[in-house]
């Protein structure tokens, strides 16, 4: 007996509601819509009886197809579409036994099925939309809020200069607007497939002949099928075109990424010696089967998943553009659970992102207390360039390279070990107290800030 797969090995998704978006029963759905709005288009156009896409229109809301009998179909045909339309036929004679004849006429298995896919990748790519300004929305928040507030900038796994958390968080936000224009671009030229056995709509003119204008009424199908389905109209049939799911897949890998990054840091930031940064809290999230004490970081361990699984599983979609003839034996095959997959962590990545931004909880007295950790040393690149004109480049250079070394050795602090070497040096420097205070050097980290929201308000005024 074959049971729903509810993801329990699929932590990147799994209770997200992402895998409901692409299960066989969505496939049938977007292909049953296909189908409708293939024959009304038609019926429009004069091609079939007004009256036939009516019964195929009220056939598809109440069919009753047999999945397990269209799997066991693709083993017969290499498609689920063969299968499916003999069922579907079916359904409609019981409706209109006159309109069985007009059902998937002229079209092809690739036409039904692209098309169903797309419409797949349409629904999953706006919920990701959705999700990703969720997530911009608190990172926002975060970057606003923590505009000004210090920590330690990281680069190689150490400490290198202050910058703000806000510049930290606004960086997460910039990454999650690139990955929204990317997957609002994607989503908007997403091509209905209609295309006949060999992309030439043959079959669709011939059944036009008895139209006033069969040229133009073939050429047309594309466009009015597409503007039922809410999807955009091809310049040629993509049968052996596979950039439409390519750019799918480029869309989900950069969106994964970004998130990944996002990701990432958060788990360095919750570390229990860092702590800078902590999940929210909530009885039983986070537990540990035997350590009572723990509070894994879930989301962000999550996310993280995805964006390793979903690179791996959507290079299988850029080798399938490399295939042969109008249409290909084994290429346009190995896309649908590749894409499937592709679509399932994206979306998860994205749900579980927006949830992670949403409750991530900041301590900017962990962050202090990190700051204080080198005892100074971390802003010695400020004191270089004040040293600099005082002392020679080199000289000053060398004096903070021997100063931070003994303050990290001896557990001094720089500024009373710089203070006696520089009246040593008969050099006065004034306020060298403030001098080392972190949260003077943080450089532009507050303009950047600002840059970021600008960004979002203008994003938000043009999806508006």
């Amino acid at each position: 007996m074959s049971t729903p797969d509810y993801g329990i090995l699929a932590p990147a998704w799994a209770a997200t509601g992402a895998a409901d978006l692409v299960d066989d029963h969505a496939v049938l759905t977007a292909m049953l819509a296909t189908e409708v709005a293939l024959a009304e288009a038609q019926a429009e156009l004069g091609v079939i009886p007004a009256g036939a896409a009516a019964a195929i229109g009220a056939a598809a809301a109440t069919a009753h197809i047999d999945l397990a009998a269209v799997a066991a179909g693709v083993r017969e045909t290499a498609n689920p579409v063969v299968a499916f339309v003999e069922q579907f036929t079916a359904a409609v004679r019981t409706v209109d036994a006159s309109a069985a004849e007009y059902v998937h006429r002229g079209s092809t298995s690739q036409d039904i099925l692209d098309t169903a896919l797309t419409l797949l990748c349409a629904t999953t790519l706006d919920r990701i939309g959705d999700d990703l300004l969720e997530c911009a929305d608190s990172l926002a928040g975060h970057a606003s809020r923590h505009r000004n507030t210090p920590m330690a900038g990281r680069t190689l796994t150490q400490h290198a200069v202050p910058i703000t958390f806000g510049l930290k968080a606004a960086t997460w936000l910039h990454l999650v607007l690139d990955a929204e224009e990317r997957v609002r671009r994607t989503r908007a030229v997403l091509p209905v497939s209609i295309g006949g056995a060999a992309g030439t709509l043959g079959a669709y003119h011939q059944y036009a002949l008895d139209t006033p204008d069969p040229d133009g009424v073939t050429l047309r199908l594309p466009a009015l099928v597409a503007q039922r389905l809410g999807l955009a109209e091809p310049t040629l049939p993509w049968h052996g075109v596979r950039t439409p799911l390519a750019d799918v897949a480029a869309s989900l890998m950069i969106t994964t990424g970004a998130l990944g990054k996002m990701a990432a840091d958060v788990l360095v930031l919750t570390r229990t010696e860092i702590g800078e940064v902590t999940e929210e809290h909530a009885p039983g999230r986070g537990a540990s089967s035997a350590m009572p004490q723990k509070h894994n970081p879930v989301f962000s361990t999550l996310v993280a998943t995805a964006a390793r699984q979903l690179p791996p599983i959507a290079l299988v979609l850029f080798g399938s553009m490399a295939v042969e003839d109008e249409r290909s034996s084994g290429g346009w095959h190995a896309e649908w659970q590749p894409l499937r997959e592709c679509l399932r962590i994206g979306a998860g990545a994205a749900a579980n992102a927006a949830r992670l931004a949403a409750t991530l909880r900041v301590s900017p007295e962990a962050m202090a207390a990190n700051l204080r950790l080198t005892r100074g040393a971390i802003v010695s690149e400020r004191v270089n360039v004040v040293l600099a004109p005082l002392l020679g480049k080199a000289d000053a250079k060398r004096l903070l390279a021997e100063m931070t070394s003994a303050a990290e050795r001896d557990g001094t602090d720089l500024v009373d070990l710089l203070t006696a070497a520089l009246q040593e040096a008969g050099v006065a420097v004034p306020d060298l107290d403030g001098l080392l205070d972190p949260a003077g050097y943080t450089g532009m980290s507050g303009p950047l800030v600002d840059r970021a929201l600008e960004r979002l308000e203008k994003f938000d005024k043009e999806f508006a």
